[in-house]
């Protein structure tokens, strides 16, 4: 299982952007996944989740109202849409996808978001 992030980089504050995670090796399907964050120093934190074949989502409260999880089953890829960016989102995103087949969790190598003042 292969989880590839894209779509970081340098963003103002009050800005947006979109990141994309693509799976190979497994499908997203109804596997619960999600979009974790570390800023240095600090834990990795919940952003967004979304499972189940309704795509139920879940969000961070340092989040909620400004980011919006989906996923494309075809192109076997999840999203997290975030706008009104501020310069405390900035940290290293990262894709997860839990198999309920497997038992465990999957990680991508992780896309750095940089929000300036």
């Amino acid at each position: 299982v292969q989880l590839v992030e894209s779509g970081g980089g340098l963003v103002q504050a009050g800005g947006s952007l979109r990141l994309s995670c693509a799976a190979s090796g497994f499908t997203f399907g109804i596997n619960p996944s999600g979009w974790y964050r570390q800023a240095p120093g600090k834990q990795r934190e919940l952003v967004a989740t979304i499972t189940g074949s309704a795509g139920s989502t879940t969000y961070g409260d340092s989040v909620k109202g400004r980011a919006t999880i989906s996923r494309d089953n075809g192109a076997n890829t999840i999203y997290l849409q975030m706008s009104s960016l501020k310069p405390e989102d900035t940290a290293v995103y990262y894709c997860k996808l839990y198999s309920t087949f497997l038992k465990r969790d999957y990680w991508g190598q992780g896309t750095q978001v940089t929000v300036s003042s």
